[in-house]
């Protein structure tokens, strides 16, 4: 047994152990994971923090913007961050055959020599947020200029998550380079529109994927940080390998009035029944519950915790209403409780004198596991109770089944990052937002959100946000951990030779 399986065994919460409705964490300590154990200890990275920091920095200098409308699209930045990647990782692109999907987004694989083994894959994506012009000249440092100081890659993209890219493509090129070969078939994929959708690119990977029976044992991508200054355990470093998100699913309200005279109003105008509307959505949300997932992260959670506090942790059956009260308090908790609705968007009207004839709105609507559109649409029919307003969604989507902490995948991530920093607290969870994993829901046992990027809590809330950064000290780590996880899933039963080091 691994030393990371030796704790994992140890932290294994008493609820678990007496077979919970929650997948037994017992069973990772007990789980014959292919590649996994001491027979895999990592070498760690060759490149240094610094040199890994010069190539975060180079990436973020290309500005690539994903865009709704696809003719809006700066492929050339796009192409020239291709052709520098191909430069600084010449190992991987001469070894690794690269196919360009609608011509930006880059999937490598790299074939293993066990054909029976199901692939693995690796995401991330290489297409950022714009930055609005007049919102520059308040970054600490341009956002596209890749600036090193004070300890930090400065820049759009760098959690969010073009270091990501980075990261394995440093597994890949530093595996190849000490003659490593893969049983297991792995792939990268690195998307270029996952900020507006992934159609033209994940979703067309996976539809590839489909139409040549390609069928993944699991898929890693984005969502999932190592972090400093977690809420629940504040004094920990706590990686969080996400087994859950929710999907994305947008409802449009229409509200129709009579065009007419300002001066000469009805007692309601199409934007005034809109505006109800909204209220009353607001107003009354969906039900809150506890998701397995939730749960999941709960129990892991309790052996970590003050007495009293793992006490409700682990006796979830009792105090699973007191849990779901103190979560709703705030904004950010009870998103993880529930199905949300934020209205996001509003037009109607064409002059200031003229009753609108329309009047509509867009409700950005993030989905809890479990509830479906249909569920959705009921309720906005409920509690809008207005004949006269249209209700209309459309899905993004359906997010990946949730996956557990007894499977392989899971399993593997904590091996990875135990032999790195063996203080971690490895985590369950479950992300409000959507990821390009969701496209792959069908063509993948197991889909998880964890990139090996280290940050504090404050700057997480750099992601899409002003002075977006990345600590230059933790990345020789994360490539450490980036080089474990492709390890262990590209050679099941021990064919790589043991190894001395972390």
């Amino acid at each position: 047994m691994s030393a990371a399986r030796a704790a994992a065994a140890r932290r294994v919460p008493g609820p678990l152990r007496r077979g919970a409705a929650v997948p037994a964490l017992a069973a990772l300590a007990a789980l014959a994971l292919p590649g996994a154990g001491a027979a895999l200890a990592d070498p760690g990275a060759a490149a240094s923090s610094r040199q890994i920091a010069e190539r975060v920095a180079g990436a973020i200098r290309f500005e690539t913007v994903s865009r709704a409308d696809p003719a809006e699209l700066d492929g050339q930045s796009f192409a020239r961050l291709a052709a520098f990647l191909r430069e600084v990782y010449p190992r991987t692109h001469a070894a690794l055959r690269l196919e360009q999907v609608n011509d930006y987004t880059l999937v490598f694989e790299w074939r293993g020599s066990d054909p029976g083994l199901q692939p693995a894959l690796f995401m991330a994506h290489t297409d950022v947020v714009p930055v609005a012009a007049d919102a520059r000249a308040q970054w600490s440092h341009p956002p596209f200029a890749g600036a090193i100081e004070d300890g930090f890659v400065w820049g759009r993209g760098a959690l969010d998550v073009k270091t990501g890219v980075i990261l394995w493509l440093e597994a890949v090129e530093a595996l190849l380079a000490e003659g490593f070969q893969p049983r297991r078939t792995i792939y990268l994929a690195f998307g270029h529109d996952e900020e507006v959708g992934g159609r033209s690119g994940a979703a067309e990977v996976a539809r590839r994927f489909a139409q040549r029976g390609i069928r993944l044992a699991f898929a890693f991508d984005e969502g999932g940080f190592i972090l400093d200054g977690y809420p629940l355990l504040p004094d920990a470093t706590v990686a969080m390998v996400v087994t859950a998100e929710k999907a994305v699913y947008t409802v449009r309200l229409t509200a129709r009035g009579v065009s007419g005279h300002a001066s000469m109003p009805p007692p309601s105008t199409a934007i005034g029944r809109l505006a109800r509307a909204i209220t009353r959505v607001e107003q009354q949300p969906m039900p809150a519950r506890l998701t397995p997932p939730l749960r999941e992260l709960l129990y892991a959670l309790a052996p970590h915790l003050s007495w009293g506090r793992r006490l409700v942790a682990e006796h979830l059956w009792l105090t699973g209403g007191l849990v779901k009260y103190a979560l709703l308090r705030d904004p950010v908790s009870a998103a993880l409780v529930r199905t949300t609705f934020a209205a996001t968007r509003i037009a109607g009207g064409v002059a200031d004198n003229v009753l609108p004839e329309r009047a509509q709105a867009t409700l950005n609507v993030r989905l809890l596991p479990g509830d479906t559109p249909q569920d959705v649409l009921a309720h906005l029919a409920r509690v809008i109770d207005d004949p006269a307003i249209g209700i209309e969604g459309a899905a993004w989507g359906e997010a990946a089944r949730p996956a557990s902490m007894a499977g392989p995948a899971f399993a593997l991530a904590a091996d990875a990052i135990a032999a790195v920093l063996p203080e971690a607290v490895v985590l369950p969870g479950l992300v409000p937002g959507a990821t390009d994993s969701r496209h792959f829901a069908a063509v993948a046992d197991e889909v998880l959100r964890f990139v090996p990027l280290r940050a504090d809590m404050a700057q997480v809330a750099g992601v899409h946000g002003r002075d977006e950064r990345i600590a230059v000290a933790h990345l020789g780590d994360s490539v450490a951990i980036a080089v474990g996880m492709m390890r262990r899933a590209a050679a099941p039963a021990g064919d790589v030779a043991p190894r001395s080091g972390n």
